[in-house]
């Protein structure tokens, strides 16, 4: 679809420079160099089908700061425009702009260089100013339209040029510049858009994923804990030593579900409810250590962390993961020591994290 748009923009412009020309085909009176008019509607005609038609590569439009500090390119949208029209055929341009009204007003001699087959580049070089702009060349289109004016007053005079269509030329030009400037910034608007309804819909997927994993993590704790907590609710509190033990069981692995469940598989959770069956108080914690890992290294460090716990008995158990580059894992076992005040740690475990 954009190749089949600029192709028919290519030949309505062909179209229009051509029309623009078509007036210093028809002498009305005789001319003092007849080869160089002709001379110059060709060089003409084939410079502006060279800049019209000349492929460049597509190109991002400028990136723009937003409102966070972060810049926003129509490339992050999938969007781009022309590059610029390469140096030398802009320059070709502009010597046409320069050399043309002079050879034009030479050959048609001083009797008719007010006639339309000799003016006619007033006109059609504004339109071959407005496609340099159009090619991203502006600085030298704005240049062409400077020089040709003053060219015009010199061989015809001011007044003749404000009315034979140097005026029409640079509101060409200006117009053209407007248009791209203002394609320029509809572009980028566009990328801020297309990349405030991504994050949008990221955000709203992240959020339907958490929502998914509280329902889980609500479902698995109703499974642990309910069976329990309809026993206290039905015995008014009255339980004994094994209700007790159940209930302070099903109450650890409440906690390890929530606090920590991608540490968590069938075998640490065999081992947990053993070590804490066996009279150990286990404070569990995922601190966020383990982002970035998949799940193949995370089943490595679940692995560890049950051979580690199995067979602990410290009064105290903390289990902690590590932002530390090198550490996964941290396990720390504390006991009292012969009935005394003071606890003193009695294991000490880093598991370390998975080298790629």
């Amino acid at each position: 679809m954009n190749r089949s748009v600029r192709w028919v923009l290519s030949a309505l412009g062909v179209a229009f420079t051509a029309y623009l020309a078509v007036g210093g085909m028809f002498w009305t009176r005789p001319v003092d160099s007849p080869v160089v008019l002709v001379l110059s509607l060709v060089v003409y005609l084939g410079v502006t089908g060279l800049c019209i038609f000349w492929p460049t590569r597509s190109m991002g439009v400028p990136a723009r700061p937003t409102a966070d500090g972060r810049a926003v390119s129509a490339v992050t949208a999938g969007m781009s425009r022309p590059a610029p029209l390469p140096a030398w055929i802009a320059f070709l341009a502009f010597a046409v702009a320069v050399v043309i009204p002079t050879a034009t007003w030479w050959a048609a001699g001083e009797e008719g260089r007010l006639q339309p087959f000799a003016t006619w580049s007033l006109g059609g070089l504004g339109a071959l100013m407005a496609v340099l702009v159009v090619r991203r060349r502006s600085i030298v289109a704005w240049t062409g339209i400077a020089v040709m004016f003053l060219e015009s007053v010199l061989w015809i005079g001011i007044e003749p040029t404000l009315s034979l269509g140097a005026v029409g030329s640079a509101i060409w030009v200006g117009g053209a510049q407007i248009i791209v400037l203002l394609i320029d910034r509809a572009a980028v608007e566009t990328a801020e858009l297309t990349t405030l309804q991504r994050e949008a819909s990221e955000w709203l997927a992240t959020q339907e994923g958490r929502r998914r994993e509280r329902r889980v993590r609500v479902q698995r704790a109703l499974a642990v804990a309910g069976p329990v907590l309809s026993r206290t609710i039905n015995a008014d509190g009255d339980l004994d030593d094994d209700e007790r033990l159940q209930a302070r069981l099903a109450e650890g692995r409440l906690r390890d579900e929530l606090r920590g469940p991608r540490l968590l598989d069938d075998a640490v959770r065999r081992v947990l409810e053993d070590v804490r069956r066996a009279g150990s108080r286990v404070t569990f914690l995922d601190e966020g250590g383990l982002d970035g890992l998949d799940e193949r290294e995370l089943s490595a460090i679940r692995a560890e962390l049950a051979d580690v716990l199995d067979g602990a008995r410290s009064e105290r158990l903390y289990i902690r993961t590590s932002t530390h580059p090198d550490t996964a894992v941290t396990v720390v076992g504390r006991s009292r020591q012969d009935d005394g005040p003071d606890e003193t740690v009695d294991l000490w475990r880093e598991i370390p994290r998975p080298r790629a």
